[in-house]
């Protein structure tokens, strides 16, 4: 892809999340477009954020577990941009219209105290990094119609990221056995999945070194007091007007997600 096609797509991109109308998959309307293009397509489209005043607070991982990448035929997860107006506390109350189609996945999110740049960057070194964790369920929303995604298509769409719900009980990471931390999830009160945060990558902790390794070959860090989101722990839930997601985490507490219809006005 060519300078002016990457500008397109970001300016697609950005429109499609402003107007809630999807667009096509951008890898059929850039046939060939490479990994490389998607991640130049999703920092300009990061550039158009940071444009309209939005502030950069972390980033986000995908495609992290390994049911992920077999069905999206990868071997590697990607990751995103996160902005300070994408997060709410403890109980997220949405207008379902604002966005396209919605999902909601539950991750151990972690805050960062020092920075961490790779390469290089191990688990261990995440863990002395990291001031705390905290439970966190993050909505996720395709701008491409009908999540007919391919890898590429979810990098340049930013890791199909869109809103964060951060819980209130913080926990030193050191504390917790992360592999053995558990969450169960409930849409309306039925329960629709549960995990272990060894579903990610074995250990958030080698999700988050994988970002910062990734990140610095692009010359970025991991700043201080950043909040990383290192993948979903179940499989993400669908959520429509009406609904109600609530992640249920060992030692970090309650999240919910609710989704109201255009006609409510959230709390």
């Amino acid at each position: 892809m060519n300078t002016n096609h990457i500008a397109e797509a970001a300016h697609a991109l950005r429109t499609a999340e402003l107007t809630r109308t999807s667009i096509p998959p951008l890898t059929e309307t850039y046939p060939g477009m490479t990994v490389h293009d998607a991640y130049a397509i999703q920092v300009a489209l990061a550039q158009k954020h940071f444009a309209d005043g939005r502030t950069l607070i972390g980033h986000k991982i995908g495609l992290t577990s390994k049911a992920m990448q077999r069905q999206m035929g990868v071997d590697t997860p990607d990751y995103g941009h996160l902005f300070a107006d994408m997060v709410q506390n403890e109980r997220g109350v949405f207008l379902a219209n604002d966005l396209i189609s919605p999902r909601v996945e539950p991750e151990i999110a972690f805050v960062l105290k020092s920075p961490l740049c790779g390469p290089g960057v191990t688990a261990e070194d995440v863990l002395s990094a990291v001031d705390y964790s905290v439970a966190s369920l993050e909505v996720v929303d395709s701008r491409i119609a009908d999540w007919r995604i391919k890898l590429e298509d979810t990098i340049a769409d930013n890791g199909s990221s869109a809103r964060i719900v951060l819980g209130s009980v913080r926990v030193p990471a050191d504390n917790l056995d992360l592999k053995a931390l558990s969450v169960r999830v409930f849409r309306n009160g039925a329960e629709v999945g549960q995990g272990t945060g060894a579903a990610i990558l074995g250990s958030p902790l080698n999700a988050v070194a994988w970002l910062a390794n990734a990140l610095g070959e692009r010359g970025v860090t991991l700043e201080a007091g950043h909040l990383i989101l290192p993948g979903a722990m179940t499989a993400s839930a669908p959520a429509g007007p009406g609904d109600v997601i609530t992640a249920d985490f060992d030692h970090l507490g309650t999240v919910k997600a609710e989704f109201r219809s255009s006609d409510e006005t959230p709390a």
